[in-house]
């Protein structure tokens, strides 16, 4: 079962339309299908904010008046610039038969060994792109960093997810890593230059001679 969304249609998808929706705090939409013709419809932003934070990612049961349930899939969010309140929305209507490519998150679990002795943990990949059948999609994908040290990183072939689940992701980005401290770092750039001035200091001496 994908999350629960109600949904209106809208009979008026013109600019001036979709304002005065914003100012009744609902967020116009369109739903693309490959088999079936595109539907303008409108949301309670009240309802789909919240589920945008929680399954950005997940199948949604979208239940439009009137025309009834539709699985669907995000496929685009458009924010205002400034306020970054969403205006728009895209929903890509999916066959609960056949497999889909999406976006899954990736949930950091545990605490770093590399952490807990002065390192920074890093995530480089926050999403990972997968194919299965969409009763298959998970919410996240979580990666266990307890036993990563500091120097250490975990690569997308590393994760291990549903047999049924295929990772479309390059197998060698680097999902996570553990950086060395901050302060040994600069210490470390700081040496350099008085380690490269003994050299210049010895030939200035045998030029003397």
């Amino acid at each position: 079962m994908g999350v629960a969304l109600k949904g209106n249609t809208r009979t008026n998808a013109t600019k001036s339309e979709a304002k005065q929706l914003r100012r009744q705090g609902k967020v116009p939409g369109v739903v693309y299908g490959k088999t079936t013709d595109s539907l303008t419809v409108v949301l309670e932003r009240k309802e789909l904010v919240p589920l945008l934070r929680s399954h950005p990612n997940a199948v949604i049961d979208l239940n439009i008046e009137g025309v009834g349930k539709r699985p669907v899939l995000i496929s685009g969010v458009q924010r205002d610039s400034l306020s970054q309140d969403v205006i728009h929305i895209d929903f890509h209507q999916i066959n609960m038969n056949e497999p889909v490519k999406a976006t899954v998150a990736v949930e950091i679990v545990g605490e770093a060994a590399g952490v807990k002795e002065g390192g920074i943990l890093q995530v480089e990949t926050a999403q990972l792109d997968v194919r299965c059948l969409p009763s298959d999609l998970p919410d996240s994908v979580q990666v266990d960093v307890s036993n990563l040290g500091i120097g250490e990183n975990i690569l997308v072939s590393d994760l291990k997810l549903p047999e049924n689940v295929e990772v479309k992701t390059e197998a060698q980005d680097v999902v996570v890593t553990v950086l060395q401290p901050q302060k040994e770092v600069e210490e470390t750039t700081a040496d350099e230059p008085a380690a490269e001035a003994e050299p210049a200091a010895e030939e200035a001496a045998e030029s003397k001679e």
